[in-house]
């Protein structure tokens, strides 16, 4: 199987290739658009700042690669929500995979929020294996509002979407390289979606 992980300067590639590596696969890392649409799986990483990860991608054509792919896509984190239709971070307008907007978590809360919570509404072969209101790894201030393109929620402050779907794109906002055995699982079932 071909995973490719885009390379475009996001934060936690090399974890994300480790995790994959940890459950016998091998990853590699590119910004070839050729390379990523011959892939049987992509994963679409992120951490940083949405406006100019988004630079990132438009300097490198990614940006009208990644919404065309047809195989397998999961966005982690700030790649789940740049690839909404747009983020008040930075006032940026998105990939428009996913019809939601994300914004930024109120002041009753300690933001970004950082460390463990739970997902619940499970509903994908992406949670296969996993029980309700088990605990993902997050690092995040901006969030993506529950629509029908959601999977999985999390509460903190507000009920949000922490994983998405629509057709091959697939979506977390925890880190499931960070999740421990969870998050080992469910990138398995992602790897393993098609197969």
């Amino acid at each position: 199987m071909r995973i490719v992980i885009i390379n475009y300067g996001a934060g936690n590639i090399q974890s994300i290739k480790f995790a994959i590596q940890r459950l016998g696969y091998e990853a590699i890392l590119s910004d070839d658009p050729l390379v990523i649409k011959a892939a049987d799986k992509v994963i679409f990483p992120g951490v940083g700042e949405a406006s100019s990860a988004m630079k990132k991608l438009k300097d490198s054509g990614l940006d009208i690669v990644v919404p065309e792919l047809k195989q397998p896509v999961l966005g982690i984190c700030l790649g789940m929500q740049l690839m909404c239709n747009h983020t008040e971070e930075g006032d940026t307008k998105g990939l428009g995979i996913f019809d939601v907007a994300v914004k930024k978590f109120n002041a009753g809360v300690k933001v970004p929020q950082i460390g463990w919570n739970q997902i619940e509404s499970l509903s994908s072969p992406l949670f296969d294996g996993i029980e309700e209101k088990d605990y993902i790894y997050l690092v995040h201030s901006y969030y993506a509002p529950v629509t029908s393109d959601t999977i999985a929620r999390t509460t903190y402050g507000v009920d949000y979407a922490t994983a998405l779907h629509k057709d091959n794109f697939y979506g977390t906002q925890f880190h499931p390289e960070k999740s421990s055995v969870i998050g080992e699982k469910i990138l398995k079932n992602f790897l393993e979606i098609g197969n």
